[in-house]
């Protein structure tokens, strides 16, 4: 048995395969939170240029993804974190998280700043283990008592 091979790189969010991923997203977050405390994007808004989508694959399989979207020249919002629940577990959340923390030091972005809902642990968790720290609402967001916004300068 081989050891399962994952890449992590940027593609087209509105390929059909990765499509599916960001229906099972939906379809979970959905599950969470009511209509008004959702704040989904959808693939198109996350294929325009200044947009960065990650997918994580294991042998060629989607799995994951996370993306940025530019907020100002130097900041960027952390969108569409998402692990497929069969590959949970493993560090891969934190691994996507490194590797869009990357990109946007290459591109000398020096804010991610994300939001969450608080049904949400494990996600919480990892962001703060990577260094977000909690912060009022950016972006035209209103204050939810659903969400929890965060921030990390890089």
């Amino acid at each position: 048995m081989h050891e399962p091979r994952i890449s992590i790189a940027p593609e087209d969010p509105r390929q059909p395969e990765v499509r599916r991923l960001v229906d099972l997203s939906d379809a979970y977050m959905q599950a969470l939170y009511p209509p008004d405390s959702n704040h989904l994007a959808a693939a198109e808004t996350l294929a325009v240029p200044g947009t960065v989508f990650l997918v994580a694959r294991r042998d060629g399989e989607v799995i994951g993804s996370i993306a940025f979207r530019l907020i100002a020249p130097d900041h960027a919002e952390m969108k569409r974190m998402f692990v497929r629940a069969d590959a949970r577990g493993h560090g891969l959340g934190r691994r996507l998280l490194d590797a869009l923390e990357d990109v946007a030091r290459r591109r000398r972005i020096a804010r991610i700043s994300l939001e969450t809902g608080i049904r949400q642990a494990e996600a919480i968790g990892l962001y703060r283990a990577a260094g977000y720290l909690e912060c009022p609402p950016f972006a035209g967001y209103a204050l939810d008592p659903l969400s929890l916004f965060m921030t990390k300068n890089l």
